[in-house]
């Protein structure tokens, strides 16, 4: 039941952005991963998982996290994130125990594998954002991104 849950909230995202990305013309969608298919060395120096956690994929604060992820979804794939859900705390994934959530909690994790914050209510993309954005690496990626269309 959780599975398919995880799967339909997936797909949800997954619409949102298409519809989106008719908008912004952006070909790639923003990945959408169960914490049970997750591996973060998978992501080192190539992503930046934002871990979404909660007890429950009815928790009101899970749902209003992923709408929010799925709302500005060209903003995260620009800035390479990859989204990982975790709502069982049964299942006792290995994100779970190196994170250690208490109820619902979001994680970014930069590309290097720190943790870059910790939030214990949904986060707005723009937030996540403006946090990416003033990390090292993210400021030579767009500086490498000017100098290439310049």
């Amino acid at each position: 039941m959780l599975r398919k849950t995880l799967v339909i909230m997936a797909a949800c995202i997954a619409a949102m952005h298409s519809a989106a990305a008719q908008d912004t013309q952006s070909d790639d969608p923003l990945i959408v991963i169960p914490a049970e298919e997750a591996n973060l060395d998978e992501y080192l120096w190539t992503a930046r998982p934002v871990v979404v956690f909660a007890d429950t994929p009815a928790d009101p604060r899970f749902q209003q996290q992923l709408d929010f992820l799925g709302a500005r979804s060209p903003a995260l794939v620009e800035r390479d994130v990859v989204v990982i859900t975790d709502a069982d705390p049964g299942a006792n994934s290995a994100l779970r125990q190196k994170l250690r959530p208490r109820g619902f909690m979001i994680v970014l994790i930069g590309k290097d594998g720190g943790v870059k914050f910790r939030k214990p209510a949904p986060y707005d993309v723009r937030e996540i954002s403006r946090t990416i954005d003033k990390m090292p690496m993210r400021q030579d990626e767009i500086r490498h991104r000017r100098a290439v269309t310049q």
